[in-house]
């Protein structure tokens, strides 16, 4: 069986109460509040793939913020907007980030940054970054609500081409780490064992799916 990549095209995205304030934030591109945003949320929230709807919408240079220091930070600033993944995890590299925001803002450039948290909590020491980000515009999305669980495992199950009960959703979507991580994670573990063993996805075999996965089997 080929694995299943997750896809993070515009019409893959569920919108819902929890990435509503986000989605349409992004989508007033490029009538931001400024040139720089933060785009916040836990992991397995959506942000990323949210921000790279942005970023293949308007051409924008995606990269990792842990690889900051290997850029010319000039070359970024200069090359159109940008997207900086986990800028959270800068891992000793506050004086790149620093400066690539002062470049992009002489260049009048545009920014998106995603993290975890709050810049509050990077565990920032440079005073002059950790006061440009304060003031920098913020958008969070918060941890996926019911719908969206239900309505990412539906979509993930076709996109598998699994018939899946509704039962079976509901009773997943109850049990699961509310994350589209655990979402994808349960769905794959369920086709690998719907192959194996030559059988549809049950309520039985989610059952015993989650109860090896909670053992760490």
């Amino acid at each position: 069986m080929l694995p299943v990549e997750p896809r993070f095209g515009r019409e893959d995205f569920l919108v819902s109460p929890s990435n509503e304030a986000a989605w349409d934030m992004f989508e007033r591109w490029p009538n931001w509040p400024g040139k720089m945003l933060l785009l916040l949320g836990p992991t397995g929230s959506g942000k990323s793939h949210l921000a790279a709807i942005w970023a293949q919408r308007v051409g924008a240079r995606v990269l990792s913020a842990a690889d900051l220091g290997n850029a010319d930070l000039a070359a970024l600033a200069a090359s159109g907007p940008l997207l900086l993944e986990d800028a959270d995890r800068l891992q000793g590299l506050e004086a790149e980030l620093f400066h690539l925001i002062n470049l992009v803002r002489e260049r009048e450039g545009a920014l998106a940054l995603t993290a975890r948290n709050w810049p509050d909590s990077w565990g920032l020491t440079t005073k002059d970054l950790l006061s440009r980000l304060r003031l920098a515009p913020a958008i969070e999305i918060g941890e996926p609500d019911d719908a969206l669980v239900r309505a990412v495992l539906v979509k993930l199950f076709i996109d598998r081409q699994l018939v899946v009960d509704t039962s079976v959703v509901e009773y997943l979507a109850l049990r699961i780490e509310r994350s589209l991580a655990a979402a994808r994670a349960i769905v794959q573990v369920l086709d690998r064992e719907a192959l194996a063993h030559a059988r549809p996805v049950t309520r039985p075999m989610a059952a015993e799916v989650l109860r090896r996965m909670d053992e760490g089997e």
